[in-house]
């Protein structure tokens, strides 16, 4: 189990907000007591607590690349069950790799497809990728939800992690607890309507979406859904 965290603003400045960060990353220790990484630009700022499981040097995150003169970074919560279909891929289209984690396989798959990538993943995950080339930031979470991932609006600046404590150490959010979703949690508890939580402004990432935040726009979508076929098997 590992922890992201990230604060997003594409008009402004947020490099003076690093002690910031780092307490949202703390927050998630309990996720990733192994090892902490932060990554800061001008506009991203991303936060990983991890728990080492493979590679203990090849998966340092957030892993960055530099493919082509255009750089990538990840942040990532989860595990690929295909990453050696994946890689094979891969190493056929030519990418090459410096390390055995899948972390690295996730980042080279959008790398090389772009969002289209979150099509070909088997697994549970939460990540966000920013592609600083584009001036966008890629959240995901994974087919049934099993990795949490929240995130929090104002105005231009979206706030998200592994866990709400985390969004809360940011002095931007609020603890305000929403009037209808404490009501959820009551009448259905313990859960809420899929993307609420009971807190104000702060919402979750619904299982099989993604969400792209640029300068322009914010896009919401769901990738992946359960089909319904007729079953035709018999027993004799």
């Amino acid at each position: 189990m590992c922890g992201i965290a990230g604060w997003i603003n594409f008009g402004e400045n947020l490099k003076s907000n690093s002690t910031i960060i780092k307490k949202m990353t703390e927050k998630l220790e309990r996720r990733g007591p192994d090892s902490e990484g932060i990554y800061e630009s001008e506009n991203v700022l991303l936060g990983h607590r991890r728990l080492i499981v493979v590679d203990p040097e090849g998966g340092k995150q957030p892993m960055i690349k530099i493919i082509h003169g255009s750089k990538y970074v990840l942040v990532y919560n989860g595990e690929l069950y295909n990453t050696e279909e994946l890689r094979k891929n891969l190493l056929e289209e030519g990418y090459a790799f410096d390390s055995y984690s899948d972390t690295e396989v996730l980042l080279m798959a959008y790398i090389a497809w772009g969002v289209e990538c979150i099509k070909k993943f088997n697994g549970i995950f939460a990540f966000a990728i920013y592609d600083e080339d584009k001036g966008r930031v890629f959240l995901a979470r994974d087919q049934m939800g099993v990795k949490p991932l929240f995130y929090s609006i104002n105005n231009k600046n979206i706030i998200f992690a592994s866990e709400i404590k985390a969004i809360l150490a940011n002095p931007m959010v609020k603890a305000q607890v929403d009037r209808d979703g404490i009501t959820e949690l009551f009448a259905l508890g313990p859960a809420v309507t899929p993307g609420k939580t009971i807190y104000k402004n702060i919402s979750e990432i619904v299982p099989a979406n993604c969400m792209v935040i640029s300068k322009e726009n914010i896009k919401v979508w769901e990738y992946w859904k359960v089909s319904l076929e007729e079953n035709k098997e018999t027993v004799e």
